[in-house]
Order: C-alpha cells, then structure tokens, then sequence
C-alpha cells in the first residue's frame, strides 16, 4: 500500500503567518503533527509519502505513486482541503479523512470514501481491520476519550523538517474551561489527559534524530545562511509555545 498523506493549505489569516515567514525564510510555522501521529499507528509494511501543502504544492507525481490518500484539516483550511479533495478523486484515488474540520462537518465532504472521526487510537484501528477484510464502512466514530499513554512517537521523518520555522509536541488534550470561541472540549473533552514523562522524552529524542538526518551543507551560494527552506538544507530551530490546538486526530 502506497499512502499519501495530505494537509491543506492555510488562507492569508493569522494560522498561516505566510508573510512574516519570509522574513526567517521559512515555508511553514508548524508542522502537521496529526497526520505524523496518525502516520505512526499505520502499518509498517506501507509506503508512507507527505505532502504538506504549506511548504509544496500536490504534484501529479504524487498522485500517480499513491494507492490511497489520508487528509486531515482544520475549519480554516477547508477550501484548499475540498480542492485537494477533488484532485484526489479526479485522479481515482480513495479518500480517507480525519481531524477537527471533517469531526464537525463532515456531511460537507460527499466526495470522501471514508472518514475516521474523533480520536484516531479509538476509530483508526476499526477502518484499518474493515479495510484489510475488504469491507470498510463510510463513517467510523467514537464518543469516548483514548488513554493518550499509548499514542506513539509521531513519525517525524515524514517531514521537511527545514521547510518549518518551529516544531510541535503534543503532551495533553481536554480543557477545563468552556470558552465560546474554542472548540477544544467538544473535541477532546474537559477532562485534562497527559502523556508521560517517558513518552516526551521518547518524542522529543525522535525529533532530535529527524532533525540530524535532516540536515544538508548549506549551498555556498548562501555563506551566511542558517535557514534552509529556500535553500535546501541547514539547521531547525525550536520554539516552545503553549498552544490548546486539536493537532493529534486524523
């Protein structure tokens, strides 16, 4: 199996910081770490391709390599993910969709195959033995809450790592609070769940690792360089931000 894991572009809004990315010649302010978390709890033995169309445009290349394609979006991104979406189908390829844009709105979408909603430790494994069995559902959703100690170091690999200004790791989910302009509790509840220290430590040595193996001469072209998203290769730098985003579903 050949997958194609996809994630929509961001529109000129205060998500994509687009412009101000220029100025640290960077093609991305994050990663998506859902679809790398969801990357990692899918067979080994699957070819895995991500296209994050932030730091590259879809390429018929990848259409054509690809057997099945995941997508997953947030509401801001929902024109560019029915675009995609129609190119995926246009090409013949199966659509499977998760995350916080398809959990809400779903119906929106008829073009998609499948959808694995909510959490992805609760839905994904479900469509995973329906498809081996050759009888996968529509629709796949669960109203309770996974036990987050035994979500897997996300598959960090996948990505350019150059292309992204910072990294991401996801340590809770659930919020307390009930703020009107949030979606996080009707996604992940109110009840705060963690991962362990273990697991932190697990991830952030994967993304220490993904970012050495990332890492190319800078071209002398750029002497001064220090970034590499224009220029292919160089260092990543961190940026510790505390953010309530809905980043770890399908």
């Amino acid at each position: 199996m050949r997958l194609l894991l996809l994630y929509p572009e961001f529109p000129d809004t205060f998500w994509s910081f687009r412009h101000a990315l220029k100025f640290v010649r960077k093609r991305a302010s994050l990663p998506p770490l859902g679809l790398v978390t969801v990357a990692a709890m899918l067979p080994e033995s699957w070819e895995k391709r991500l296209v994050d169309l932030n730091v590259r445009p879809l390429g018929r290349n990848d259409l054509e390599w690809a057997d099945m394609v995941f997508i997953s979006a947030m509401a801001v991104q929902q024109e560019s993910a029915g675009k995609v979406i129609g190119q995926c189908k246009a090409a013949g390829l199966r659509v499977v969709a998760g995350g916080p844009l398809f959990t809400t709105g779903y119906d929106r979408f008829p073009e998609v195959d499948h959808f694995v909603l909510n959490e992805a430790e609760l839905t994904l494994p479900r469509f995973l033995d329906d498809l081996k069995n050759g009888n996968p559902a529509k629709t796949y959703t669960s109203g309770e809450f996974s036990d987050i100690t035994l979500t897997p170091v996300p598959a960090w690999h996948l990505l350019d790592m150059p292309a992204y200004a910072s990294m991401a790791i996801q340590f809770s989910r659930g919020c307390p609070y009930q703020c009107d302009f949030c979606n996080v509790t009707a996604l992940f509840g109110h009840k705060i769940r963690t991962k362990t220290s273990t697991q932190i430590i697990a991830e952030l040595e994967g993304l220490r690792s993904a970012i050495k193996s990332a890492r190319k001469p800078v071209p002398r072209s750029l002497p001064n360089s220090k970034d590499s998203a224009a220029g292919g290769g160089g260092t990543v730098s961190f940026s510790w931000t505390t953010i309530s985003s809905p980043t770890s579903r399908t």
